[in-house]
């Protein structure tokens, strides 16, 4: 091939298929056929509204970071990997000289390339570049379509396992039902967790979680009229409490919350039902009403949780090697590359045109199959 069709984002709203140049790899990198590509929040959110907080699409870019493809080249320097192997992709590349990555936190890098953040080109690509370690052999038992997901795995790992260190036997709400917290919920299953509280304001999302991971499901009362946010809160943790038998100490207590939702009603929930000295996970809106008294009379442990860092990405290839994370169900839409822009609005609405509800849709790359998974 000596083309590379590319779909990128002129501006919001605005998607074209480009060419770009085939990259040229360094004795360290390879170059990657990309053949299946998820479709992110993220990613739509770019299209959408054209930013994400402080990054800002100020020129065109290639959308796309979740992918898997074949290795068409490798540089003089790689080892690991020859061409034909089946990867998953690592879409982020470090500096690997900064304090962050240096002590083990390369997801906090300042000077992070990561695909389809401005002003970095995505994967929805034919061809993509990395250094050889971000690269991850697919077993023969796991599809091409596995290996895209590796990408929001390893978000529920570092959720889930890096930053709550959920143990086994210790209980665990997930706020949201999106695709990273149902993955959130898987890790929590194949770690051993003896509860997985599943809470979301749509049924067919809680009903999907009881049937994926979720040991028990919580839907919120919606919303009074003129009830605040605090007081709306208060209610529903109340009632989760009640319906699911939650307390704040003891065998019922919940040891970690992870908030997969961003919204503040769930982190003000999360944080009311979380046990005395337990732990509370995610990233929200950039602004938020915290009930901060309630977090620190229960010393709770406060963490973020940005991407993924150093051996994420090989323990969720493990979790589904193994098969203690089955990755399919979620895969609910595929669609030609020359669709994607069809893809992205399924994503968008939650459903296709056939009213199909979605939880991850898959893009296969330029002239590749749907059915070659």
């Amino acid at each position: 091939m000596s083309d590379n069709t590319s779909f990128v984002l002129q501006s919001v709203g605005q998607v074209t298929y480009d060419q770009r140049p085939i990259p040229e790899i360094r004795d360290d990198e390879v170059l990657v056929q990309v053949k299946k590509t998820g479709i992110c929040g993220s990613d739509v959110h770019f299209l959408v509204h054209g930013r994400i907080g402080d990054f800002i699409v100020k020129s065109p870019m290639v959308l796309g970071h979740e992918s898997s493809g074949v290795v068409s080249k490798v540089g003089s320097g790689v080892r690991s990997v020859r061409p034909g192997d089946r990867v998953a992709m690592e879409p982020g590349v470090f500096c690997r000289r900064c304090e962050a990555c240096r002590t083990g936190r390369y997801q906090l890098c300042p000077d992070m390339a990561f695909a389809a953040t401005p002003p970095h080109n995505g994967t929805l690509t034919r061809y993509y570049r990395l250094p050889e370690d971000l690269v991850y052999t697919l077993p023969e038992h796991l599809s091409l379509e596995d290996g895209a997901m590796m990408e929001p795995l390893s978000v529920g790992v570092h959720s889930v396992f890096t930053q709550a260190k959920l143990q086994p036997t210790q209980s665990i709400v997930v706020f949201g039902c999106g695709p990273v917290g149902l993955l959130c919920m898987a890790v929590a299953k194949a770690i051993g967790a003896s509860r997985i509280i599943a809470v979301d304001i749509l049924q067919s999302r809680l009903d999907f979680a009881k049937t994926y991971a979720a040991t028990d499901v919580f839907r919120p009362p919606p919303l009074q009229e003129g009830e605040s946010t605090r007081v709306y809160s208060q209610r529903a943790a109340g009632l989760l409490r009640a319906n699911l038998s939650v307390e704040e100490r003891g065998s019922k207590a919940i040891d970690v919350v992870i908030d997969a939702s961003g919204a503040e009603e769930s982190i003000q929930t999360g944080i009311l039902i979380a046990k005395v000295g337990g732990t509370f996970v995610g990233m929200g809106q950039p602004e938020v009403v915290v009930p901060i008294t309630t977090l620190l009379a229960k010393e709770l442990v406060l963490k973020g949780s940005f991407r993924y860092g150093p051996g994420d990405y090989r323990l969720a290839l493990a979790l589904a090697a193994q098969k203690r994370v089955d990755l399919r169900p979620l895969v609910t839409h595929r669609f030609k590359f020359e669709d994607a822009k069809a893809a992205f609005d399924a994503t968008k609405n939650g459903k296709s045109e056939d009213g199909r509800g979605l939880i991850k849709a898959i893009i296969s790359g330029p002239g590749v199959s749907i059915d070659d998974v």
